[in-house]
């Protein structure tokens, strides 16, 4: 048995000598009932004290790997975790679903992976809040990362600071003087996605019992996140005005929440914006109540008739605005690229959170995003998605008249991404996911933006980004043709049992 002591080594000597036993008798060079050597024979043979081969031996006691008895001395144990199993043993089934969390076990909604997953050559999707593929600045990023590759070298794969990379906080602040948003680079935390940052804000603000307001209908996104943080999530209804703020100020006073959740431009699913009178009646509720707003703005750049109202952010004097952005509608989803200003207290626990979850937003997209931002060719870009957006909802908007039938109705937004459609009074909507599907078209059912997932049914939600503008008449075709199929004239006798009075 050979064991060698480096006393200029950082690791205590005792843990050395323990550590160099355990290895031999994990090997097997030191087989079961083995006897170790005396303490006083191996401290002199090692020249240290016999205080230090008796801490190393305790140390092997401590893990199970050898015991002592009286007039015996040490022996080494049998390690029964080194016997394999028998081949014909059975090993139960690892019970999963009972050693999961309970918010994990109750969030079962698969909306968001289902709607990623319905796209393809076959079917005309009007389901996800996609950018137009073919819109996509590929030459341009490609032409940007071959000279990142030349220039910038190890850097590109270098970790970034956990705020993000400050050349492009300093362009984001560009962007955010063009929403009329006065902000500086230490003011800002670039995020893995908007997404990540009301996943953040959740985890922030809320405990479990507490109550969040949002808009109804809402990003079904958001609501299955304060949900699984435990907050009960309670819906204030919209109108033409966008969230009524009457009803709000009741609802504030009777539930309390921890904050008040708003995408106010161009809304989803509703495409509706919220009135500039709106805004400031939202903000003296906030000032009066002493209650943050989140403002969730991917879409504000996308406006296609005039220029949106200021944002909550740009006319919050007061701090009580948490705002939220992302590249993700103006560019592609893949990038994984958003962001965050608020007051610094709040980016604290951002920044915090976003140290503990991914450490910071991947290199490459962050210098990629900066150098063609700080080229101009972001703000053209934008431009050209509003000419083309406005024309795909153009088209959108005609084929629905074109194929009207009777009892359907929709809005025509102002910008974003959205139409939200009626359904016919007498729709059997259970129905129409099917009918639609099997003409090869999918959207986006009206419940899923519903907190209590009760309401909803009369609407859809069609999303006009997505799917190429020859796709478009077809699809509304089809999906009309579907709409017409599914009301109860052709479901008579399920209806009639729907419709039975309750006495």
């Amino acid at each position: 048995m050979r064991i060698t002591v480096n006393r200029n080594a950082d690791t205590p000597i005792y843990l050395q000598i323990k550590n160099q036993l355990r290895d031999m008798i994990f090997s097997g060079v030191l087989p079961v009932d083995f006897l170790l050597p005396p303490e006083r024979s191996l401290a002199r043979e090692l020249g240290v004290n016999r205080s230090t081969v008796i801490k190393a031996y305790q140390e092997l006691k401590a893990d199970g790997l050898a015991d002592s008895h009286v007039g015996k001395g040490t022996v080494v144990l049998p390690q029964t975790a080194r016997v394999p199993a028998a081949a014909d043993r059975y090993i139960n089934p690892l019970p999963w679903y009972q050693l999961f969390t309970e918010s994990i076990t109750a969030s079962h909604d698969t909306i968001i992976s289902d709607i990623m997953a319905r796209t393809g050559r076959d079917v005309i999707s009007f389901a996800g809040g996609i950018p137009a593929p073919g819109l996509y600045p590929v030459a341009v990023l490609e032409e940007i990362q071959a000279e990142l590759f030349r220039t910038a070298g190890q850097e590109l794969f270098l970790h970034s600071p956990v705020e993000g990379c400050y050349p492009l906080r300093e362009s984001i602040v560009q962007l955010l003087r063009q929403r009329q948003i006065a902000a500086a680079a230490k003011d800002i935390v670039v995020l893995s996605g908007s997404q990540q940052g009301l996943d953040f804000a959740a985890r922030i603000f809320i405990r479990p019992g507490d109550t969040v307001i949002v808009e109804e209908p809402t990003f079904f996104g958001a609501i299955q996140i304060f949900r699984s943080a435990g907050a009960r999530v309670i819906g204030v209804p919209i109108d033409k005005d966008g969230l009524r703020t009457d009803v709000l100020e009741a609802l504030l006073v009777r539930h309390k929440p921890k904050f008040i959740y708003t995408l106010p431009t161009f809304q989803n699913p509703s495409g509706i914006s919220l009135s500039l009178q709106r805004r400031y009646e939202l903000l003296d509720l906030a000032y009066q109540h002493q209650l943050p707003i989140l403002e969730d703005d991917p879409y504000g750049e996308l406006y296609y008739d005039t220029t949106p109202v200021p944002s909550l952010k740009a006319l919050d004097r007061h701090g009580y605005v948490i705002y939220l952005s992302t590249f993700s509608k103006a560019l592609f989803l893949g990038l994984r690229v958003g962001w965050v200003t608020a007051p610094p207290q709040v980016l604290a626990k951002f920044a915090h959170l976003k140290q503990m979850t991914d450490l910071h937003v991947n290199t490459p997209a962050q210098l990629l995003l900066d150098a063609f931002i700080r080229r101009g060719h972001y703000e053209r870009h934008v431009a050209r998605l509003r000419q083309e957006y406005a024309g795909r909802r153009n088209a959108m908007l005609k084929a629905l008249d074109k194929y009207k039938v009777p009892g359907i109705g929709w809005n025509k937004p102002a910008g974003g991404y959205y139409i939200w459609c009626r359904l016919p009074d007498n729709i059997v909507r259970h129905k129409l996911v099917a009918n639609a599907a099997k003409r090869g078209v999918v959207f986006l059912p009206g419940e899923a933006f519903y907190p209590d997932g009760t309401q909803g049914d009369t609407h859809i939600r069609l999303n006009y980004t997505f799917a190429e503008p020859e796709q478009i008449d077809n699809g509304i075709k089809y999906l009309l043709q579907a709409v017409k199929e599914t009301t109860c004239a052709n479901y008579e006798e399920e209806c009639q049992h729907a419709l039975k009075p309750l006495v």
